[in-house]
This record gives C-alpha cells, sequence and structure tokens, in this order.
C-alpha cells in the first residue's frame, strides 16, 4: 500500500500518517527529511521524536531517500516519509532534484514496503513572484501528482480532518 497525504502547514497531515501506519501493524519506521539548520527547526524536531516514541525506528536523510527505500523494501515494514515538501527544497538547494527525483519515483514503484507519504499543498495561493519560488510550486505540484498516480490511496487533511481522494475500496 502506498499513501499520499496532503494537506496544509499544520493541517494534521503527519498526525493522520502517523496514525495510519500504526494501523497496518507493521514495524515503523519514520524517514524524516528536516534539518535543523536553526534552533526552531531544532525543537520542532526534537518535540517530533518526542510524541511519537520508541516503537518508531528513526532515519534523518534529507536528500537520498530513494536510497532508504529501497534499504528497508521488505513488507514486514510501514515507513512514513514526512516530508515531501523539505525534501524538495532540500534538492533544489543542493541543485540534485531532477536525478533524487527520478530515483524515487523509480524506488517508490518497486518498493515492497507500505510507505505512507506526506507533503504540504503549496500552490493554491498567489503565485510566487521569484523565479526559484515559481519552480518549486511548480515541482511541488508535478511530485505530488506522480506520487498520486502511483499511491493506491491519497488523502487531503484540513483542520485535522482527512478527506479521502482517491480509495480502491470506494
Amino acid at each position: 500500500m502506498k499513501h499520499l497525504i496532503t494537506g496544509g502547514a499544520r493541517s494534521g497531515k503527519s498526525r493522520h500518517a502517523e496514525q495510519c501506519a500504526k494501523d497496518s501493524g507493521k514495524t515503523l519506521i519514520y524517514l524524516a527529511t528536516g534539518q535543523a539548520k536553526d534552533e526552531e527547526m531544532a525543537a520542532r524536531i526534537s518535540l517530533h521524536k518526542n510524541q511519537r516514541g520508541p516503537q518508531w525506528t528513526l532515519i534523518e536523510e534529507p536528500l537520498h531517500i530513494a536510497a532508504q527505500l529501497e534499504k528497508y523494501s521488505s513488507c514486514e515494514y510501514c515507513i512514513v516519509l514526512d516530508c515531501l515538501t523539505l525534501w524538495l527544497s532540500n534538492c533544489l538547494e543542493d541543485d540534485c532534484w531532477a536525478t533524487e527525483k527520478a530515483k524515487f519515483i523509480d524506488t517508490l514503484a518497486q518498493s515492497q514496503s507500505d510507505i505512507v507519504l506526506v507533503g504540504n499543498e503549496v500552490g493554491s495561493g498567489v503565485v510566487p513572484l521569484g523565479e526559484l519560488t515559481r519552480k518549486f510550486v511548480d515541482e511541488n505540484g508535478w511530485l505530488h501528482q506522480d506520487i498520486a498516480g502511483h499511491c493506491s490511496h491519497v488523502t487531503t487533511v484540513i483542520a485535522g480532518l482527512p478527506l479521502t481522494l482517491k480509495d480502491p475500496g470506494h
């Protein structure tokens, strides 16, 4: 099962993703893409680690997520990948986006693990003024579209409420 969960900042999408993973009954892996580049982000990361608890194996990987998905490709695992949007930012900053995205999409399609992917919806507002921010919004939208094509389930979360967009059972 591959499940894409999108939504705005602080919409409840990570909490929903974690619950979906717990409900799988599988060994839990949290693949985190955030980096503690300042004190505020370090505090956020620490808070999230403490909230999740010891049943999660944490892997922090800001760029090469395909390699981690490949390493843990087994039907015994449920992996929460949080967050696609930070991963995109990291890759654009490191100038490795095209290569890493291609590896990721290929690995996602081949993985034997259940994977719950978390990403922000960012293209619903005003069109950004700068070239880089427009590229970011475009790439984020295309990434979510590509991933949704590989997922059996797609959910958006608004105000803590999950809304099913794609589910083979409905």
